[in-house]
């Protein structure tokens, strides 16, 4: 499996205190992976760092088949390259339809001055008609979105990431506040996303990790603790000791 990102020596500190520490973390090109540890572990500050929100103070981060340097590059270039991510509380256009969001995610892959002029053609109501059906959302694409419910917001902002083609989809806890239908079709739309790209899952819930079936790293302190299944990390006495005895 081709490796998509390289993170490799990664460290960052704010005011003294370290929030990431040596750290090195690899992802392949089409994998799903569930990113957990306790408050405090490093998880966003990590997510900052692919993100560009944050400038480690030493390490590398690769990217793609030529391993070009994230470092230095700006948060807008390096989602441009292909990093999507998605915030823990949904950001749609609440008085807009759920179609007019999933097409202007498409107008914004285009670029800001393309985007001016642009308007869809069939194949763009075409691939918003496809990613309505992918996220759960076919029924609903003239409902104004401010009146789904929150899982149903959720899975339509996963929708306007996957409109922009990333092929890495960083998702902050998904699974909060969502009930168990929502929770089971949010499952089914990462594990499918995965098969064609990076998709990695920052989670709490253990039961929806489970659920997700994939390989689990484990943060403490801003560094990894234990990597594999959920069920080889979870038996790891550091980690119990760390995060499941808490």
């Amino acid at each position: 499996m081709s490796t998509l990102l390289e993170v490799s020596g990664v460290s960052v500190s704010f005011d003294g205190f370290r929030a990431i520490n040596n750290l090195s973390f690899h992802m392949g090109a089409a994998e799903l992976r569930a990113v957990i540890g306790p408050n405090g572990a490093g998880k966003t500050t990590f997510m900052d760092i692919v993100t560009g929100k944050t400038r480690p103070d030493k390490g590398t981060i690769r990217w793609g088949e030529k391993g070009i340097s994230l470092l230095g590059l700006s948060e807008a270039r390096i989602a441009r390259e292909g990093v999507g991510r998605k915030f823990q509380k949904p950001t749609v256009f609440e008085d807009q339809t759920v179609r007019a969001n999933l097409l202007v995610a498409l107008r914004n892959k285009r670029g800001p001055f393309a985007a001016l002029f642009w308007r869809p053609g069939p194949a763009d109501l075409e691939r918003v008609d496809a990613l309505s059906e992918t996220i759960g959302l076919a029924a609903h694409l003239d409902r104004k979105s401010g009146e789904l419910s929150h899982g149903q917001k959720q899975w339509l902002e996963i929708g306007m990431l996957l409109a922009q083609e990333p092929r890495l989809l960083l998702v902050d806890e998904p699974a909060a506040g969502m009930t168990v239908a929502e929770r089971e079709k949010t499952t089914e739309i990462l594990v499918e996303a995965a098969k064609t790209r990076a998709v990695v899952v920052v989670e709490h819930d253990m039961e929806f990790v489970r659920r997700l079936n994939c390989r689990v790293t484990v943060l403490h302190e801003g560094s990894v603790l234990a990597e594999g299944s959920l069920d080889h990390v979870t038996s790891n006495p550091d980690v119990i000791d760390v995060y499941l005895g808490r």
